[in-house]
């Protein structure tokens, strides 16, 4: 199963995350599929920039977001009409 999900990068109590798609069972800074966009929370507003064709090609794969990248998506307005 493909997921698409956050890998921690940045120092410590430095954290910046990258939105990846990846299998299910990889670690979570490990091998990925491909790199879809970023997360800064540090930043104010936090920061998040995707790739949006990207993301919609493969959420039609069957990839499935996980509950954060879905919260950051739906607060981007990315899928704002649907769950």
């Amino acid at each position: 199963m493909v997921r698409i999900r956050l890998a921690r990068h940045g120092a410590k109590k430095k954290p910046f995350y990258r939105i990846v798609v990846a299998d299910k069972e990889s670690p979570r800074d490990g091998n990925f599929l491909e790199n879809v966009g970023t997360y800064d929370p540090l930043q104010d507003p936090a920061k998040v920039t995707f790739k949006e064709e990207r993301i919609k090609y493969w959420i039609g794969q069957g990839a499935i977001p996980s509950d954060t990248v879905k919260s950051l998506f739906k607060r981007e307005g990315l899928f704002a009409d649907n769950s």
